[in-house]
């Protein structure tokens, strides 16, 4: 059930039709794990703690740097040098105190990442490596839980929601493929625009919500590509690999 707190904190989702009473319950008892409190993370943190999920979970390693602060708004100059995902945890706090927020100040990887994400009811990854992202990709998948990937650059940024575990949807792999030497340039190398990853992040956020409480078009298997710098908005339909390795036919058949 809700306090009276909290309907009239989200008084503005219960009286949508799409979200509900119900929905909003649903988000109480939902668990959103976000893999990485940066660009994409600092945003959608932001909106899923004033969404209302019961917990949230921040992984991240790095600590905050005078060059993040132009684009990770939960942050402050007075935090630099500490670590963001513990700072992420106390701004949560103070968005939301019906929220329920852990840090895990680690980098995740294959190793540690059935361990980070157990019990997680849908991940949202905003890192900035591609190893990473195939990990938590991989666990998500293997655990059945939604991911929300999401990734910027430049003025440009995407995001997609993957079930691979279903028969007509892709999972991250079917998008990428499998090389984990593929690397891409880094913030620091090609710059970004504070307010594209602020845009991103809310679309994460948005996703993340929609995975637990549903409302409109089911979004999976779908890449949303955003070019800022022409106001365009695009949509492209993923198709699934047969063949990937991850979720292919040829993995179905062997089990």
């Amino acid at each position: 059930m809700l306090s009276a707190d909290e309907l009239a904190r989200y008084a503005r989702h219960v009286v949508l039709p799409e979200i509900g009473g119900a929905g909003q319950i649903r988000l109480k008892r939902a668990r959103v794990t976000v893999v990485g409190a940066g660009g994409i993370g600092s945003p959608a943190l932001q909106y899923l703690a004033g969404a209302g999920f019961g917990h949230i979970t921040v992984i991240d390693d790095d600590r905050i740097d005078t060059s993040n602060l132009h684009r990770q708004t939960l942050f402050s100059g007075d935090e630099r040098g500490e670590a963001k995902a513990e700072r992420a945890v106390a701004a949560i706090t103070r968005i939301n105190p019906h929220v329920m927020a852990t840090a895990a100040v680690e980098r995740i990887g294959p190793d540690n990442a059935t361990r980070l994400l157990a019990n997680a009811d849908v991940v949202v990854d905003g890192s900035d490596n591609f190893a990473t992202r195939l990990a938590v990709a991989d666990t998500a998948l293997a655990a059945r839980v939604p991911l929300v990937s999401s990734a910027v650059s430049r003025f440009e940024g995407q995001v997609a929601v993957f079930r691979g575990w279903e028969d007509d949807k892709p999972c991250y792999r079917c998008f990428v493929g499998s090389d984990p030497a593929r690397e891409g340039l880094t913030c620091a190398e090609e710059g970004v625009l504070g307010p594209v990853t602020g845009v991103l992040g809310s679309l994460a956020a948005l996703e993340a919500i929609r995975a637990v409480a549903p409302f409109g078009d089911d979004s999976a298997g779908t890449l949303l590509l955003v070019d800022l710098l022409a106001l365009r908005f695009r949509t492209l339909r993923l198709p699934k690999d047969p063949g990937c390795a991850a979720c292919g036919d040829a993995i179905g058949r062997a089990a």
